[in-house]
């Protein structure tokens, strides 16, 4: 599988000038070989609080565009923004493919220290789909720090994580990444963004892809634009077969 990580600044909610900027950054990649197209967290507004006015349905622009950005490109596409729904408003990871809709997550763990609790409800469910052989779990930045939600029940190949992941942090976001990749015998994609917002945080990139035996495959630096990687589950299964470590995961109930 062939993946391409948008690693860019965001505009503080404006919605329409980041999708306008997205189309541009795809505009100018080769994205003929690619699988998926990976976008931030919250690529329409940044990681803004106050921006809850600008939640969109599922059946809004964004969602709507998306989709078309997906047929254009015959790329799955998947990125996360504020999605309103029945009186709530949810931090909700979305992967689109041509006209359809394959998966939604709505972030399970909220960022306390930026009060995210106080308008976004949290999600209830882990979600995964497959597509051309690979089990796909979706998660959204914060949800990183928590091992046991991440914990690979499921036989996942893949754990995509989107995220807007600050600067004076940024270790911890390496670490972890490679911590999850090791403990779930599994890839996994962590794509962040870049510049400051409008709270004036900073943010590095630092988007790494690692492999199962916690190799990092790619690293994004603090580059800004599209970089591409290629996962191969061919060695993720035979790296399992000769390593059975999940045979002895401990067994638990999430609620």
């Amino acid at each position: 599988m062939k993946i391409a990580l948008v690693q860019i600044p965001l505009v503080w909610e404006s919605p329409a000038d980041n999708r306008q900027a997205i189309e541009q950054y795809l505009d100018n990649h080769d994205l003929t070989q690619i699988d998926l197209v990976l976008l931030p967290e919250t690529f329409t507004t940044g990681f803004s609080m106050l921006a809850t006015h600008l939640a969109e349905s599922m059946e809004g622009e964004t969602v709507a565009w998306m989709k078309r950005q997906a047929q254009k490109y015959q790329v799955l596409l998947a990125g996360s923004i504020m999605v309103q729904e029945n009186g709530h408003t949810y931090n909700r990871f979305i992967v689109v493919h041509a006209d359809r809709l394959l998966c939604t997550y709505d972030k399970r763990h909220l960022f306390g220290l930026g009060a995210e609790q106080e308008l976004i409800t949290a999600g209830a469910e882990r979600k995964s789909f497959t597509y051309n052989d690979w089990t796909i779990n979706l998660q959204i930045c914060y949800d990183l720090r928590f091992p046991v939600w991440l914990r690979n029940t499921d036989e996942t190949d893949l754990i995509l994580l989107v995220a807007n992941w600050p600067a004076p942090r940024i270790q911890a976001w390496r670490s972890l990444l490679v911590a999850r990749a090791i403990e779930n015998q599994c890839y996994v994609v962590g794509l962040n963004r870049t510049g400051e917002d409008g709270n004036k945080l900073q943010y590095t990139g630092d988007s790494l892809v690692v492999d199962p035996t916690g190799k990092i495959l790619l690293d994004a630096g603090q580059s800004e634009g599209v970089v591409d990687v290629e996962l191969d589950l061919d060695f993720l299964k035979a790296f399992r077969h000769k390593f059975p470590f999940l045979n002895d995961r401990d067994a638990f109930i999430i609620k």
